[in-house]
């Protein structure tokens, strides 16, 4: 299954949410204000910017904000919002693709490094990041932490959420460190819409690695955007690494 294949025109169409989910406020607000700290007075560059959730609001904060997108379909929604001079997007992969200029802060939200299907892919991605940072730059990384404790003995899915109208079910591959999301969609009749988008999920200690491996260092990890403690039972993290080199 290709990336291209998951993020195509009807899930472009259907990613924003305004005020409600991760488009809500009180998710939007502090993810902005973390960022726009980090960026200073420079330029950010965000990794699989989509529909341009938070590099619209960050870019109106007076952040400069540049893009690197795969998915054309995600780029016209980001189209509607803001035009290419306000906001420029570079059609490519975030592993190799490349923005001109240099930044003081370069972020990947929302457990995106996992469409990275490869650790060889997770890696190129940190040295991505690593080139086009200035030297003491800071690559932001928001990800799940894999849930493999949830994981039944001798199964190999998990139901992460259950609505009325929704069920979220991910199946492991835990040989290959391989999960794919299903998200079903029904209504009050026997029909149902079926989604699928796999992942590589990688443990904080796998991605600390990772950055070692392109010159970074870590500089914090939190449980969120708040900044409350990581802890061994947090189901995700927000981690910040610093180039040194």
């Amino acid at each position: 299954m290709r990336q291209e294949d998951v993020w195509d025109t009807e899930t472009a169409q259907e990613y924003d949410t305004p005020g409600a989910g991760m488009f809500a406020p009180e998710v939007l607000g502090p993810t902005v204000d973390l960022l726009a700290k980090l960026a200073g007075d420079g330029r950010a560059l965000e990794f699989a910017i989509g529909t341009g959730r938070v590099a619209v609001p960050l870019g109106r904060r007076g952040v400069p904000v540049t893009g690197i997108e795969l998915a054309q379909p995600m780029i016209d929604q980001l189209r509607a919002k803001v035009d290419e001079a306000t906001l420029p997007v570079i059609v490519g992969d975030m592993a190799t693709a490349l923005a001109p200029g240099e930044y003081t802060l370069v972020y990947l939200l929302y457990n995106t490094i996992s469409n990275l299907l490869t650790q060889a892919e997770q890696v190129a991605c940190f040295r991505n990041a690593a080139r086009h940072l200035t030297r003491g730059g800071r690559f932001l990384i928001e990800l799940w932490v894999p849930e493999l404790r949830k994981l039944p003995p001798g199964q190999q899915a998990t139901v992460w959420q259950a609505e009325p109208e929704y069920i979220g079910l991910d199946t492991y591959d835990v040989l290959n460190q391989l999960v794919v999301s299903h998200h079903f969609t029904f209504g009050s009749g026997k029909d149902a819409r079926v989604s699928r988008s796999p992942h590589r999920y990688i443990w904080p200690a796998e991605l600390d690695l990772m950055g070692q491996l392109a010159g970074f260092e870590l500089e914090s990890r939190h449980a969120d955007w708040a900044g409350t403690e990581f802890s061994g039972e947090s189901s995700s993290h927000v981690s910040i690494y610093r180039l040194m080199s």
